[in-house]
């Protein structure tokens, strides 16, 4: 979310395992532009150059709004080079707010090339995201005074504030901002299908992207051929249950048990965190930040801020180590590791400002009336509150961009399907993904051990296990095992 000090901290997520390569092959006889695409050689951050084609098509901002501006959604189509090359393939990012096309350009692009072997390999850009996007970031003139004590009833006032008004700065830039949901997503996923001129699509995709996906399958299941998705997120999980992410300590902690030095090192991570954030409480920490221009900006560490910390670095095990680090630390007294990740986390823009896609899109999905008030009850007493999301009160600046609770309902169908879950993942825990796809009679299940959130390129065994799902081998109840990260040294890479 934007507007919050903890952005940055959202690099961590950034620092996985690699050690993956590709050698581009490839195949002209089945390469060949439609008449709306150009050739490109498409050459990700590894250097490694491919053929392929860019595309795009165009769809209403809101198909309920005759009046709504039409928008150019952009794509880049790596050609299949299988024998047996099936519907296309559809990359769908997460966030909401990623691109796909990003995607294909960073560490999953030997996935992108290995999944041709299936099908043509879509990187798109949904509405709103990367070459897709066409609507200006909107800052607001609410402020976040970094040295200012700001309560949390004053933090969601002025986060609903700056809301408001940038609605206002959108609609007066002739965006219709009830064009921003998943349904409309989904309807331009049929788009992209008669526009490839395919009888059906297969969707791949991890967080916000299998959200989408589960939508898709409610509306389309006729059109789509199969779905691999990871960390999944179900129509009804926008905002996370705040006891589930106590339940996720819960794994650390006996992950942290099969390790004797990190078993020693941190004997109970949910009072460390508890202390720390009573602390916090009773007095916030004043840092001086030293940002990239020479300057120093002061700023208090509350523990609001500690929250949001936790909250953008449990995704994986990496940043997960230096978080453990970080509290530790402060439950006794030592801010050498505060003032050493501050200028990482802490940034000195303080006006709340927003990304339109994202923020209307996760506003769109929402929460139940049922669900909201188990929110709130669990908020209460749980160690993250619901800081794992935007403000969830964000919804109602605007009730009229919420959907009914007939989104939420979990989609029942056939369609063959892939969840591919970690066990470490704290953003999208394992039990509600599970929940999430109890109506799909052709699931099937993969474990995979010691992984979070970003599991795609974890392991190679991860690779196999799609290419032998696609290949329509079952591949239900596989278990995958990762080595546990060593959390007493990985999340220092970070700060290197």
């Amino acid at each position: 979310m934007e507007g919050s000090p903890m952005k940055l901290f959202a690099i961590a997520a950034a620092v996985m395992l690699s050690g993956f390569s590709y050698q581009a092959s490839a195949n002209p006889e089945s390469s060949h532009a439609m008449s709306s695409e150009t050739a490109m050689i498409f050459t990700p951050g590894s250097g490694e150059g491919v053929d392929a084609f860019k595309g795009s098509f165009t769809v209403p901002e809101n198909r309920a709004n005759p009046k709504s501006r039409t928008l150019t959604l952009r794509y880049v189509r790596f050609p299949a080079n299988g024998n047996k090359a099936g519907s296309p393939i559809i990359y769908l990012a997460g966030g909401p707010g990623g691109s796909g096309i990003d995607a294909a350009k960073g560490r999953r692009f030997p996935l992108f090339m290995t999944m041709r072997e299936f099908g043509d390999v879509i990187a798109f850009d949904q509405r709103g995201t990367g070459a897709s996007n066409d609507m200006p970031k909107c800052t607001s003139s609410q402020k976040l005074e970094g040295a200012k004590n700001i309560s949390d009833a004053q933090y969601i006032k002025k986060h609903q504030d700056a809301l408001r008004e940038c609605l206002a700065f959108w609609k007066e830039k002739d965006i219709d901002i009830h064009g921003y949901t998943t349904p409309e997503n989904v309807k331009d996923l049929e788009a992209l299908r008669k526009h490839l001129g395919v009888r059906k699509l297969t969707l791949w995709g991890i967080s916000y992207g299998s959200h989408l996906s589960l939508a898709a399958i409610k509306k389309m299941d006729d059109r789509i051929d199969k779905v691999v998705i990871a960390s999944a997120e179900g129509l009804d999980q926008t905002i996370k249950l705040p006891a589930r992410t106590d339940d996720y300590f819960e794994r650390v902690q006996a992950a942290i048990a099969t390790q004797p030095k990190t078993k020693a090192a941190w004997t109970d991570v949910k009072s460390t965190m508890r202390r720390v954030h009573a602390k916090l409480e009773e007095a916030p920490i004043a840092i001086p930040v030293k940002q990239k221009d020479g300057t120093t900006y002061d700023y208090l560490w509350q523990r609001r801020d500690m929250q949001q910390a936790a909250s953008a670095t449990i995704s994986d095990p990496v940043p997960l180590s230096l978080l453990l680090h970080l509290y530790d630390s402060l439950d006794k007294g030592d801010t050498k590791i505060l003032n050493a990740v501050a200028p990482f986390v802490v940034d000195a823009t303080e006006e709340i400002s927003f990304h339109p896609m994202s923020v209307l899109m996760d506003i769109a999905s929402g929460t139940g009336t049922e669900r909201r008030g188990l929110i709130a009850e669990q908020a209460k007493n749980s160690l993250l509150a619901t800081y794992l999301n935007q403000p969830v009160e964000l919804e109602d600046v605007d009730r009229s961009l919420v959907l009914d609770d007939d989104f939420r309902t979990a989609p029942i169908s056939d369609v063959p399907l892939l969840l591919l879950s970690g066990t470490l993942d704290g953003r999208t825990y394992i039990e509600s993904q599970r929940e999430a796809v109890t109506g799909l009679s052709a699931l099937q299940t993969v474990a995979i051990h010691n992984v979070g959130h970003n599991l795609f390129m974890a392991s190679p065994e991860v690779t196999a296990t799609i290419q032998d799902f696609m290949r329509g081998e079952n591949v239900d109840g596989r278990e995958i095992y990762f080595p546990l990260t060593d959390l007493l040294t990985a999340g220092f890479s970070m700060m290197k």
